[in-house]
C-alpha cells in the first residue's frame, strides 16, 4: 500500500500584485518551515516597480519550504513556498492505490502513456480547472494562463509516442499508421520579447532560443534579423591583450542595485521625456492671502482633525483651473492617432518614500468638497510615508503635484509623469520684498512652474491655467466666485 503525500502539498505561487508586472523581491518572510497558517495571513512583504506589498495565503495548512530567501527577485508565477494542507497525513492516505494504479514513484510523466482509465486521478487533478480557491488580494493573483512554463517536447517524446501509437495498432492487428508528429509547441518568451518580435517582424518559431528551458531572449530577436556576418578574411594572428575588468574602490565607493520602484521611475522618466515633447512655464505669485486662509481654516471646525496647508489650496485651485480650462486635462492615444479628453480629474501628489518617488492620486479629485480634498490628501501621504500605497492607487492618473518647496527649492522643470498631459510644481514660500498696493512690502511669494505636454496643450492653453492657478492662490476668494 502507498499513500501519495506529495498531494497534500500546495505550491503558492508568486503572483501578478501590480497588474502586468514580471517580477516581485521578497523583502521579508513572516513565516518559517513549521509554522501553522490560516487562510488570508500575511506570509511575506514583496516589493514590485510600483509598491510593497504584503501577500497572504489562500489555504490553511503547515509550511513545509520557503523556496527563496529574502532579498531575492522572483519571476511572476514561481513557487515561493510549499504549504502541507493535509494536517500531516497525505490527501490520499484513506484510498490506497490498486494494483493497477500507479503510485506516486511510478506516476507516469508527461512523456509517457497515460495511466488507464480506472486509475484514481491525484486530488488535484479531479478538480476542474478554475474551480479552486482564488487569490484572497483581489485584481491581483496570476492570471488563468498561468506563467508556469510548459515543459517542451524533445525528440524522445515524440519517438516515445509514435512507438506507443504504432505499438497499439500492432496488438490490435490493424493498419499501422504513419507516426504523427508532435504538434508545435508555442515559442517561449516573455511579454516584451513578443512585442519586440512584433514590432520588428520577426516570426518567434524560426528564432533559436538562447534562454534556460529554451525561452527566447531580446538578444535572440535582435540576432534573427542582424545582417549576416561577412566572409572572415584570412590574416595574421594577432595577440590581443584582454580587455580590463571594470574595478572601483570597495573603501571609498558602494554599488547598489537598480531595482524595485528605482528602476521603474527612471525608466517611466527616460520613456516620458523623450516620447512627449515639453514645455514649462513659470510664474511667481503673492500668496500672503492663500496663507492666510490656510490659518483660518485650522481652526474651523469643519476641518477638524484633517491635515490643513497650503498644498490643499494648491490642489483646490488646479482643480478650478481645469474646469475652467477642461482640454488640459487629456491624454495622447499614439496607437488609435486620437487625443482622450477625460472628464474626471484623478490627481496625483508625487511623494518621496524610502524606495523612492511614488506618485499616487486621488481618484475623482474634481468631485470632492474641500474637507473631503483635505481628508484624501491626508490618507495619501500617510499611506506613502509607510509605504502600503497599493499598486492601484498608482495608476489611471490624469495631472499631478509636485511640491519641491518642502525641500527649500524656488521651482524646477518636472518630467510628466507617462500618460499625463500637465504637472505642476510648487516651490518654497518664503517671505520677500514685495510691490503691494503701490509700497514695498515683505510678502508671502513663492514660484509654480507648469510642464505640459506639447502635442496635446499649446501655449495658449497652458498658460491659461499657470495663469488661473496663480490669480486663485492671489486671490484666494475666486475660489468661490470662479466655482
Amino acid at each position: 500500500m502507498t499513500t501519495m503525500t506529495e498531494a497534500s502539498v500546495r505550491e503558492f505561487k508568486m503572483p501578478d500584485v501590480g497588474e502586468g508586472l514580471t517580477e516581485a523581491e521578497i523583502l521579508k518572510w513572516y513565516v518559517k518551515p513549521g509554522d501553522t497558517v490560516t487562510d488570508g495571513q500575511v506570509v511575506c512583504e514583496v516589493e514590485t516597480a510600483k509598491a510593497a506589498v504584503e501577500l497572504p495565503i489562500p489555504y490553511d495548512g503547515v509550511v513545509r519550504d520557503l523556496h527563496f530567501p529574502e532579498g531575492t527577485t522572483v519571476d511572476v508565477g514561481t513557487s515561493i513556498i510549499a504549504v502541507d494542507v493535509s494536517g500531516g497525513t497525505g490527501a490520499g492516505a484513506e484510498a490506497p492505490a490498486s494494483a493497477e494504479a500507479p503510485t506516486s514513484a511510478e506516476a507516469p510523466t508527461s512523456a509517457e502513456v497515460p495511466a488507464p482509465a480506472k486509475a484514481p486521478a491525484p486530488a488535484e487533478e479531479k478538480k476542474p480547472e478554475g474551480s479552486g480557491r482564488q487569490p484572497v488580494l483581489v485584481g491581483y493573483g496570476v492570471a488563468a494562463s498561468s506563467t508556469k512554463r510548459r515543459p517542451r517536447k524533445g525528440p524522445e517524446v515524440a519517438v516515445s509516442q509514435a512507438s506507443t501509437a504504432i505499438q497499439t495498432e500492432l496488438n490490435g492487428h490493424g493498419p499501422v499508421a504513419e507516426p504523427v508528429a508532435a504538434p508545435k509547441e508555442r515559442p517561449l518568451a516573455k511579454p516584451p520579447v513578443r512585442k519586440l518580435a512584433k514590432d520588428l517582424g520577426v516570426d518567434l518559431a524560426t528564432v533559436v532560443p538562447s534562454g534556460p528551458d529554451g525561452v527566447i531572449t531580446r538578444e535572440d530577436v535582435h540576432a534573427a534579423v542582424a545582417p549576416p556576418a561577412a566572409e572572415p578574411v584570412t590574416a595574421p594572428a594577432v595577440s590581443v591583450p584582454p580587455a580590463p575588468v571594470p574595478a572601483y574602490d570597495t573603501a571609498r565607493e558602494t554599488r547598489i542595485p537598480i531595482k524595485g520602484v528605482r528602476k521603474a521611475t527612471a525608466q517611466a522618466m527616460v520613456n516620458s521625456a523623450f516620447t512627449a515633447p515639453h514645455v514649462t512655464e513659470f510664474v511667481t505669485v503673492d500668496v500672503t492671502r492663500t496663507m492666510k486662509l490656510v490659518e483660518e481654516l485650522k481652526e474651523d471646525k469643519e476641518f477638524a482633525g484633517l491635515r490643513v496647508n497650503p498644498l490643499l489650496l494648491i490642489a483646490k485651485a488646479l482643480l478650478v483651473a481645469i474646469r475652467r480650462n477642461p482640454d488640459v486635462n487629456a491624454s495622447w492615444d499614439e496607437a488609435a492617432q486620437e487625443i482622450v479628453l477625460k472628464h474626471y480629474v484623478n490627481l496625483g501628489i508625487a511623494a518621496a518614500t524610502p524606495r523612492g518617488l511614488i506618485v499616487p492620486n486621488i481618484k475623482d479629485a474634481h468631485a470632492k468638497t474641500l474637507p473631503e480634498l483635505a481628508g484624501a490628501l491626508g490618507e495619501l501621504v500617510s499611506t506613502a510615508r509607510e509605504g502600503k500605497t497599493s499598486p492601484a492607487a498608482m495608476q489611471g492618473g490624469t495631472v499631478t503635484i509636485t511640491n519641491v518647496g518642502v525641500f527649500g527649492v524656488d521651482t524646477g522643470t518636472p518630467i510628466l509623469n507617462p500618460g499625463e498631459s500637465a504637472i505642476l510644481a510648487v516651490g518654497a514660500i518664503k517671505l520677500q520684498p514685495w510691490v503691494h498696493k503701490g509700497k514695498v512690502k515683505p510678502r508671502q511669494v513663492t514660484t509654480l512652474a507648469l510642464s505640459f505636454d506639447h502635442r496635446l496643450v499649446d501655449g495658449e492653453l497652458g498658460s491659461k491655467v499657470l495663469a488661473d492657478v496663480a490669480a486663485i492662490l492671489e486671490q484666494p476668494k475666486r475660489l468661490i466666485s470662479w466655482a
